[in-house]
């Protein structure tokens, strides 16, 4: 049977905060959804573009040159190698398309660090 996926629900249905759930696979990308507040760590993709856009909220991105806002509807791509840390005061939803290979905080070691397996919800 065919069947739509709703990233809005599945994100808001997400028990943890900073843990993306694998919701689809587009070639050698995953597309994932997250439900976020607070700061998550500093952290670079070396080898990968990450991919942001808002479903619901606000999400900021902070660089070591500054930050930009996103609102629902918006969308940023932080490039490959690029010191980055997201921040959102309150509760915000949100897809990333990332590379299969990317790892969730760049190899920075913290608690938040979810592995493919568990992004994969096994």
């Amino acid at each position: 049977m065919l069947s739509s996926i709703h990233p809005v629900e599945v994100a808001a249905s997400l028990p943890e905060l900073w843990s993306p759930r694998v919701i689809a696979e587009v070639d050698d990308h995953f597309v994932k959804v997250a439900k976020v507040r607070g700061e998550f760590p500093w952290h670079a993709h070396e080898g990968e573009d990450e991919m942001f856009l808002i479903l619901r909220g606000q999400l900021t991105l902070e660089f070591e040159t500054g930050a930009v806002t996103l609102r629902a509807g918006d969308m940023y791509v932080v490039p490959k190698g690029v010191l980055h840390r997201p921040v959102a005061a309150d509760e915000c939803l949100l897809m990333l398309i990332e590379r299969k290979s990317t790892l969730h905080t760049g190899g920075v070691d913290s608690p938040l660090a979810r592995s493919i397996e568990e992004q994969l919800g096994r």
